[in-house]
């Protein structure tokens, strides 16, 4: 039997789906080098919105919405550039006493730029890295980012005991969930 949270996160995907997004589960975003290059170069991939942990699955998963366009396939990558909007770093959300509202994604609509993205300026939230950058990362991982978490320096202002357990938990859970999808990729192998 499937828990609230997932049933709900099953309805938002179907929504999703419906307005003609392209919704794929955290376990097949891992992409390898290769995967991320035919990516790059199918797509105009050119905004990655990094949201808070814990606010679609447990807390501790990392929930990521990529923005791109379907380009033609062809030798050269269509993306240039990727805007990186960190919603993640120093933001503390909970399902239950500090939900995320519209108001909290304001600053990145604004820096989005839905009338003309070309006209787009960095802030402290807001970078861009160009394809090149993002080639040179290790596996071209795009889980890039640059602000400094404060919650690692300053420990007179944790976050409740609570919302660590929680944390705690959330990362235990999503690991678990890993080991569950290499063991069963494994048994796959052994199968064939």
């Amino acid at each position: 039997m499937p828990t609230p949270d997932e049933q709900a996160r099953g309805i938002i995907d179907q929504k999703l789906t419906a307005a003609d997004w392209m919704v794929q589960d955290f376990k097949n975003l891992n992409l390898g080098a290769a995967q991320s290059r035919r990516l790059l170069q199918g797509f105009d991939v050119h905004t990655l919105l990094r949201l808070p942990t814990g606010i679609f699955y447990a807390q501790g998963v990392k929930a990521n919405v990529l923005f791109f366009d379907k380009k033609p396939g062809r030798e050269q990558a269509w993306t240039e550039k990727v805007w990186i909007y960190d919603l993640r770093t120093n933001k503390h959300f909970t399902l239950k006493t500090s939900p995320m509202r519209y108001t909290d994604l304001e600053d990145f609509i604004q820096c989005y730029n839905p009338e003309n993205r070309h006209q787009r300026e960095e802030t402290e939230r807001f970078k861009a890295f160009s394809y090149d950058e993002i080639m040179q990362r290790d596996k071209v991982s795009l889980d890039i980012f640059w602000l400094k978490d404060e919650s690692l320096e300053d420990t007179e202002n944790l976050p409740d005991p609570d919302v660590l357990a929680q944390e705690i938990v959330g990362n235990l859970e999503a690991a678990l969930l890993q080991f569950e999808s290499i063991v069963d990729e494994l048994g796959d192998e052994i199968a064939e």
